[in-house]
């Protein structure tokens, strides 16, 4: 199990951005999403609880697959060791993490017309 990758995954979950360890991850048959099991939290001791790692660690209890859409994947890594899972805000609607644009219809049109 020592040789087992782990790795880290940074995504945007709505305003926040999250960053979790996993020790499997690959894009999944459902088109447009990467699928991230195995999701690992450190054991720390119970005299120092840091809020945000409790708050993922909830989230994703009893989850034993995650579909991530691709355009909110910021970046992937994959490490020696899991470190600690955080949340963090993005701010405000300026901040400098943005969902990926999508290309729908253009504002104005309606279903192909001109």
């Amino acid at each position: 199990m020592a040789n087992e990758p782990v790795y880290k995954v940074i995504f945007q979950n709505g305003n926040q951005v999250f960053e979790v360890f996993a020790r499997q991850i690959y894009q999944s048959d459902m088109w447009g999403f990467i699928e991230v099991e195995e999701f690992v939290f450190g054991e720390r001791s119970k005299i120092l609880v840091d809020p945000s790692e409790e708050k993922l660690k909830n989230e994703f209890n009893g989850v034993k697959r995650s579909y991530i859409p691709l355009q909110a994947i910021i970046r992937i890594d994959e490490v020696d060791k899991e470190g600690s899972s955080k949340i963090s805000d993005t701010g405000t609607a300026e901040g400098n993490v943005a969902s990926f644009p999508f290309a729908g219809i253009p504002p104005g049109q309606k279903g192909g017309e001109e």
